[in-house]
């Protein structure tokens, strides 16, 4: 599992921020139940983030693909702590996205791979 999250470390960085040459190699803190957490240096700072995977898939029988969870905090961001969901394939356009964390769903809207929370509140 320990190497599984280190690879999706990886993925999760170039993916999220869209500058592969400039994500740095994430260093990992802990591991708390289900979530990682890890953190970098950045040119705006060091940027924090825990790291999960689904335990469950609806619907099971479709392929969903490798898909990750994380709530980041970067240096500089008017959010200070924003969760976004990856998925394996991309979104239909003007879908949304549904998470549930220990019995609590969040709407999100999406775009390509990406979903974000709707409602800032939540965030």
């Amino acid at each position: 599992m320990r190497g599984l999250i280190a690879i999706v470390s990886s993925l999760v960085l170039a993916a999220a921020f869209a500058a592969p040459a400039l994500a740095q190699q994430a260093t990992k803190i802990g591991q708390h139940n289900a979530w990682g957490t890890y953190s970098y240096q950045s040119q705006a700072g060091k940027v924090c983030y825990v790291l999960t995977v689904p335990t469950d898939k609806q619907p099971p029988s479709l392929d969903h693909g490798d898909m990750f969870f994380f709530v980041s905090q970067r240096p500089g961001q008017q959010v200070s702590y924003e969760p976004q969901f990856i998925a394996g394939y991309n979104f239909q356009e003007g879908s949304k996205a549904t998470v549930t964390i220990d019995k609590k769903s969040f709407s999100m809207f999406t775009r390509g791979k990406s979903a974000w929370v709707e409602n800032a509140a939540e965030e």
